[in-house]
């Protein structure tokens, strides 16, 4: 349990608490229980080490106030928005004998010895937190989840989970999934067909020799209506009329 040292403060202007920041101190507010609630602050550097912590705000400490000993639990932090600095923190006193409902981070163990992790699946996480109703003076500070014989497909049930006595879940009408051991997804990649690179010139050389066949054609069946055309240029008027007028020969 961390222990904390706290002042009192009794000026609670803006200005008065921009000087406690600039001094390296955090303005806080503690209540609950009986007693009224009181105004302190404290030292940024004696709770720097836990106030970044994923379990801060259901960590139980212990604050000294004029020598005067009091168990808290932090309930929440304000920071300001460019310098992202803590600039308020909220109190409350441990009253024994009353629950506390609180979010509880989940610790998962013994990775090696799942089997479903080590054939390559993979944890899925589906609450890294649960809300859980706490008697004051047991409070947990994490939620342990035993990986140790977990196969591919296992589903982690908040009734599989070990919880200290006397604290349960706030959802009871259902046995939620807190984590799976998923099968591995591996993306293949599509795979590209190999391109077949063409002989040099080879269907450059089928274009030009149809072309060159059709010029030949086409080059031939001119030649031949110019010889033609140049036979019957040659020959003369009467030789035609005879040609034309000459019976078919009886055989």
């Amino acid at each position: 349990m961390s222990n904390l040292k706290a002042t009192k403060r009794d000026d609670l202007s803006t200005g008065s608490n921009n000087k406690l920041r600039a001094n390296g101190f955090i303005p806080a507010i503690l209540y609950g229980g009986k007693n009224p609630n009181q105004n302190i602050s404290i030292s940024k550097k004696e709770i720097s080490n836990i106030i970044n912590s994923e379990t801060f705000l259901s960590k139980v400490l212990e604050i000294e106030i004029d020598g005067k000993k009091e168990k808290v639990i932090p309930r929440d932090v304000s920071y300001h928005v460019v310098s992202e600095e803590p600039i308020h923190i909220d109190f409350m006193r441990i009253v024994s004998g009353k629950k506390i409902v609180l979010e509880i981070p989940v610790k998962f163990i013994n990775h090696p010895d799942s089997p479903g992790l080590k054939r390559g699946g993979v944890l899925n996480i589906v609450r890294r937190k649960v809300e859980l109703r706490c008697p004051a003076e047991n409070i947990p500070n994490e939620i342990v989840v035993d990986l140790n014989g977990t196969d591919i497909g296992t589903s982690i049930k908040i009734s599989s989970v070990k919880l200290p006595d006397n604290v349960i879940p706030t959802i009871i009408d259902r046995d939620f999934v807190v984590a799976t051991v998923a099968a591995p997804t591996v993306i293949k990649e599509p795979e590209k067909p190999v391109e077949e690179t063409p002989a040099e010139g080879a269907e450059g050389g089928e274009v030009q020799a149809d072309g060159a066949q059709g010029a030949t054609k086409e080059g031939d069946a001119a030649k031949k209506d110019e010889k033609t055309k140049d036979t019957s240029a040659g020959k003369k008027p009467e030789e035609k009329k005879l040609a034309e007028k000459k019976p078919a020969e009886k055989k």
